[in-house]
């Protein structure tokens, strides 16, 4: 699987960012995001590990959806719908993945309110199908307050574990590993992971990553979205 452009270019970025004062980080000029975004720049641009930031692409995939039977892609949303991604799985000991989730499940709630539901997607990807089976993302879903009826909730589910460890890495440079959960009560294994959540607009290019997701003020996502839709 060929990677995408952020990470084609990622040595130019990378010299780049060794010019800079901050290592790992390409300086931000002007009051503007890049072309084809709405949003201005981040605080944050380019570090590690490596994942799309404003104006990239967002990396094209195709992933089945368990519960409502369509195999869903990124790029079916463009021209249509700005959406949010992240990647959990329901087993999360430590509340990473549930705060992941509730910033999701929170902008859901607005985009109803505020009558944009249709022009919004979510795409919470489990990296751990072996466990995550379609009954279990039900409850969950019930569990966090997520509507499923909407029509604009996608629990993405790779077809293997093997599987969601090559999307992750191809597509996101973010590394995938069982760990073992004896730590934890009643966990065979763990995933220590990275809490990315990516907003993506209706051109299909990245708006604003959140590297720290499940620390990021839910209202600052909220309104992120919110400015993006109404751009």
């Amino acid at each position: 699987m060929e990677r995408r452009h952020f990470l084609r270019s990622l040595a130019a970025a990378g010299a780049a960012a060794g010019a800079t004062a901050t290592a790992g980080c390409a300086g931000v000029i002007g009051d503007s995001g890049p072309e084809g975004t709405v949003l201005g720049p981040p605080e944050q641009t380019r570090g590690d590990p490596v994942h799309p930031i404003q104006g990239d692409e967002m990396p094209e995939f195709t992933v089945p959806d368990p519960i409502s039977g369509e195999e869903i892609s990124t790029a079916q949303f463009e021209g249509e719908r700005a959406f949010l991604w992240t990647s959990f799985y329901t087993n999360c000991p430590d509340g990473v993945c549930p705060a992941l989730i509730l910033r999701l499940r929170r902008v859901q709630e607005v985009a109803a309110e505020e009558g944009f539901g249709d022009e919004a997607a979510f795409l919470p990807l489990t990296f751990d199908p072996e466990r995550d089976t379609e009954g279990v993302l039900r409850e969950y879903a019930s569990q966090r307050g997520v509507d499923l009826d909407a029509g604009n909730w996608h629990f993405l589910r790779p077809e293997s574990y093997e599987a969601g460890v090559e999307l992750m890495d191809e597509n996101f440079g973010l590394k995938v590993q069982k760990t073992d959960g004896e730590q934890y009560e009643s966990l065979e294994y763990a995933f220590p992971h990275y809490g990315l959540i990516l907003l993506v607009n209706k051109r299909g290019i990245v708006e604003r990553a959140y590297p720290r997701g499940p620390a990021t003020d839910v209202e600052r996502i909220v309104d992120d979205f919110r400015r993006v839709i109404t751009a």
